[in-house]
């Protein structure tokens, strides 16, 4: 991909022709979002991020913090199929997929599909089903696909899982598996909003749910087209050679018992080329891959058993991801 030309009614790409401008589609998506959670534009483009990267979010805090919000939000600026999933102990895997349902008039079984089949699908809370049904996810996740009864069906294109959770030590959450947080190309937290925020939140929500003003401003043709685009962005040898000694760092650690996987050096890639796009780029630099380590690798190492009486191991995970980068070399 080479810079954007940008005449009366489209940008012109290496491969791909656009009848929109990529900046101004992806600033009005972001206002949108904004426009309900406050004061964490770097949450929220995080979470514009695994959009456009092709991958699915996870959000994870304490309760009350905006994780449903946030989600809400990014779905309904998006002019696509949603589906919320409430995740309870009682939530059935075929609740989630679909299952097929006898039909006494036909004397067939008919494929009645479950709320999976969404471009966007939100995943509320999602720690607090059992692992069976939290397993559902999996192939989803990873190939755009569910196979039941020896059947496999494919998802709606663009596809997203934007899930919520409670750190696990909460009570009543089962933790996730370290295949399905793989799965996940970044987990973000959200955070208590500052003071000033916090109290123009309660001007805004007094009579109205800022939520109900928030109207799609982009198609799913637009998310597939940026998507393609995000996949153009230019990364260079030297980059790509500072990640992957990163990734390196990470399966080397003495401190950790698994470091990231093939599958985290890609979605660290492509996150890359994403923030890089969302900021007006046709090419990364060293501090796109700086900044998305964390939220990119944090869930997907593990602290081996010297660590294993931490009581918050997501920050130590953090702080063992910031001593790596400050040993890897940045290139120049």
């Amino acid at each position: 991909m080479r810079d954007w030309i940008v005449n009366e009614t489209r940008v012109q790409t290496e491969d791909i022709l656009l009848h929109f401008d990529p900046a101004e589609k992806i600033a009005e998506l972001q206002r949108a979002i904004e426009s309900v959670i406050r004061g964490k534009s770097e949450t929220v483009k995080y979470a514009l991020v695994a959009l456009f990267g092709k991958g699915h979010l996870l959000i994870e805090d304490v309760p009350g913090i905006g994780k449903t919000t946030l989600s809400n939000a990014l779905a309904r600026a998006l002019d696509l199929s949603i589906h919320r999933i409430q995740f309870t102990s009682d939530l059935l895997p075929s609740d989630v997929i679909g299952l097929s349902i006898f039909d006494q008039h036909t004397g067939d079984f008919a494929w009645k599909p479950g709320p999976i089949f969404s471009n966007v699908v939100i995943a509320d809370e999602i720690n607090r089903a059992t692992p069976k049904t939290q397993s559902a996810l999996l192939e989803a996740m990873a190939e755009e696909q569910v196979t039941v009864e020896g059947i496999s069906r494919g998802l709606p294109l663009p596809f997203m899982v934007v899930a919520t959770q409670n750190p696990s030590e909460h009570h009543g959450t089962y933790p996730l598996p370290e295949s399905q947080l793989d799965r996940f190309m970044l987990r973000v937290h959200m955070g208590y909003p500052s003071q000033d925020d916090e109290r123009k939140m309660l001007f805004d929500r007094t009579e109205v749910n800022p939520l109900d003003f928030v109207h799609p401003v982009m198609s799913g043709d637009d998310v597939s087209e940026l998507q393609k685009l995000a996949s153009q962005v230019r990364v260079d040898p030297a980059l790509i050679d500072y990640l992957l000694e990163i990734v390196a760092a990470t399966r080397a650690n003495d401190h950790l018992e698994l470091g990231v996987s093939p599958r985290g050096t890609l979605a660290l890639h492509r996150s890359a080329q994403a923030l890089a796009l969302i900021e007006g780029r046709d090419y990364c630099i060293a501090d796109d891959i700086k900044r998305l380590v964390i939220p990119c690798f944090a869930h997907r190492i593990i602290i081996n058993s010297r660590s294993a009486g931490l009581k918050n191991k997501t920050r130590e995970a953090e702080q063992i991801l910031n001593e790596i980068l400050s040993k890897v070399a940045v290139p120049i």
